[in-house]
Formats: C-alpha cells, structure tokens, sequence
C-alpha cells in the first residue's frame, strides 16, 4: 500500500472473535477493507483484504502510513488471559487502544467504530466496564467527526485460544437467559460476533456527526443490511 493510497476502512483487532467474523464477512460483503494484526492468519476461503502484519508498538504509526477514513477496533482481552494482571489488562483495552485510534485521527480519518461492552461505564465499580468506559470517552475526546460505539452483551460465536468453560456455559444458556432482558436490560442480551461483524460492515462510512451508541437490538438492525445484501449476492 503506497501514501497516495488511503484505505477506506481499517480493522484492528483481526484475529478476536469479532475480527476473524469481518474478515469472513469480506467473502461477500462489497467493502475495501485492510486489516491489521501482529501476526499473519489464515484467510477464510474468499476473504478479500490487504494485510498488515507488525508488532503492535508499531500499530500507530502502520496506522499513520494506511491514513483510513475509518478505523475499526475490535480489539480487547480478558484479565484471566493477561493472568489477572489489571495493568497489563488496561494496557490493552485502553492504552492501545487509544493509542491507534489517536494515530488515525492524526492520519485524517473521519470515523472512528469502536467494539465495547454492555455496562461500560467510567464510574463503574467492576473494573472491567469502567475501562471499557473510560476508552469510550477517551476516543470521543480525540476529534472524530463521528464515532459509533457497539455496547453488545455476551458475544456468540466460537472462540479461538484456550477453553473457557465459564464462557462457553454462558453462550449455551444466552438464548433462554435473553428472555428474561426486557425493557432496559434488553441492552444486556448477546449478540451473535457475526452481527457485530455486519453491523461493522453497515456503519463503515456512515454519513452523519458525533457520537452514537449502538446496543444489541441497533446492532442486529444495522446487521440486517449486510446480511441481506449477502444473501442476495449469493443467489443465483
């Protein structure tokens, strides 16, 4: 990719769960999208993407040299895969990812989408949601024309790295658990990583101004127009 060459949307965070279902998306999906990642990953068949391998200290300025008009981070961990290490769990969530949304900004981009969590709030006692919400308005801070933030509850789909089976009972169990989420806790229902993926896909240069949050029930609307553009393309 040369400088004259600016990519409409770029995805870092390639290889989680909701990555590797955009990057499946671009099978069918019209999208230009360049992703980034520290190491090279097989490709699903007909994924459609330019690559972008290196260590994420130099994520900003890989960043910097792509200039996006979108950027899209899908990026995160977990305390207990970072061996319960707060500040190495923060370094991630926050710190990176402020980082690469920074550099964008700086390179021209227009849009920032950012993957959070139900509950993120800076003023959280659990430490998880009040990172997650301290990212949120560290980013809305930075000068965007517009940022879109995904507040998804528990994410469905199959997870790659070691097993989890706290997490795995929990996507077994989402279906009859989301009964129960009405009214205002219907913010906190799961949500399939490949509607997350879509409604990635749909926001990706979205005209408009400032910042809009997205819950699971906008998430699986906005998810709607590209699966459906997905079907259309594969019938014959």
């Amino acid at each position: 990719m040369s400088d004259a060459e600016p990519v409409p949307l770029l995805l870092v965070g390639a290889t989680g769960l909701i990555g590797s279902a955009v990057i499946e998306a671009t099978a069918t999906a019209d999208v230009q999208l360049a992703a980034l990642a520290r190491r090279e990953i097989a490709m699903p068949a007909g994924a459609r993407l330019e690559m972008l391998v290196a260590d994420p200290a130099q994520w900003p300025a890989a960043i910097v040299r792509a200039r996006p008009a979108t950027l899209a981070i899908a990026l995160g961990t977990t305390i207990k895969a970072v061996g319960g290490d707060a500040r190495a769990f923060r370094a991630v969530d926050h710190d990176l990812v402020i980082a690469c949304a920074r550099a964008a900004r700086e390179a021209g981009a227009r849009q920032a989408i950012l993957v959070s969590s139900a509950g993120a709030d800076a003023a959280s006692r659990n430490f998880y949601l009040s990172v997650k919400g301290e990212t949120e308005a560290a980013i809305n801070k930075l000068g965007f024309a517009r940022v879109d933030i995904l507040r998804p509850g528990m994410l469905i789909g199959p997870r790659t790295g070691p097993s989890r089976p706290a997490e795995r009972a929990g996507q077994i169990l989402s279906p009859l658990i989301d009964l129960f989420l009405r009214g205002s806790l219907a913010r906190y229902r799961s949500v399939p990583a490949r509607a997350v993926a879509a409604a990635i896909l749909a926001l990706a240069g979205a005209e408009g101004r400032g910042r809009h949050v997205h819950y699971p029930a906008d998430i699986h609307s906005l998810s709607r127009r590209v699966l459906t553009l997905k079907a259309t393309y594969r019938a014959p």
